[in-house]
């Protein structure tokens, strides 16, 4: 998408504390971090959201959520917890309008979130 800002990060185009990046996925240190460990996940592909997936679509999701498990483990978080977000729509607090996963860790979460 032309003005993405997300495509942008994921041709590199923009700069950003890339940690993970292949052919498929990008993930990267999030600019305003809600938590000591705070990572987005983004397709290289655009999709707007959650609501754009299609069943062609399911082994990358499976990707990412396996990265967010690994970036967690990675950083010494694995085994004291790591939450992982992904908000749909602007009621939800999604600002840029290319999927994303959060992962965060490094405090404690409460819930219900938000």
């Amino acid at each position: 998408m032309g003005d993405c800002l997300f495509c942008k990060i994921a041709a590199s185009q923009i700069p950003a504390k890339v940690v993970y990046s292949d052919e498929e996925l990008v993930a990267f240190d999030d600019i305003s971090p809600q938590a000591p460990m705070h990572v987005l996940i983004i397709p290289v592909e655009h999709v707007s959201g959650v609501g754009s997936l299609s069943s062609a679509h399911d082994a990358l999701v499976g990707r990412a959520m396996r990265l967010a498990a690994r970036l967690a483990a990675e950083r010494g978080f694995g085994e004291s917890g790591y939450r992982i977000v992904i908000n749909s729509g602007p009621d939800a607090g999604q600002s840029v309008q290319h999927l994303h996963v959060h992962v965060m860790a490094g405090r404690a979460f409460e819930w219900p979130a938000g």
